[in-house]
């Protein structure tokens, strides 16, 4: 009787190791995928992060552009108006 019950205990203490390693087989399954999903949506983001970088980028060559433009017209205003002056100035 003690035999049979020390196979028996064997008998569990296998089961329960069978069943751990399935457990554990399924959790890096999941894990895998969840690496797998990580990895795309770095790279989406990645991809992202570029394209705005690139989008900024050309924010601020347009703004450097833009300021450039409000200058010139600043300076012709400014010219105008001595013109208009020098004009005024003439009493035709």
């Amino acid at each position: 009787m003690a035999k049979t019950m020390t196979r028996g205990t064997e008998l569990d203490a296998i089961d329960r190791l069978e069943e751990k390693v399935k457990l554990l087989a399924a959790m890096m399954g999941r894990m895998r995928d969840e690496q797998a999903r990580a990895t795309e949506e770095n790279l989406r983001l990645a991809r992202e992060l570029e394209a705005l970088r690139s989008r900024l980028s050309e924010s601020e060559g347009l703004h450097g552009e833009l300021l450039a433009l409000r200058n010139e017209r600043d300076q012709i205003r400014h010219r105008v108006t001595e013109m208009l002056d020098q004009l005024e100035g003439l009493n035709l």
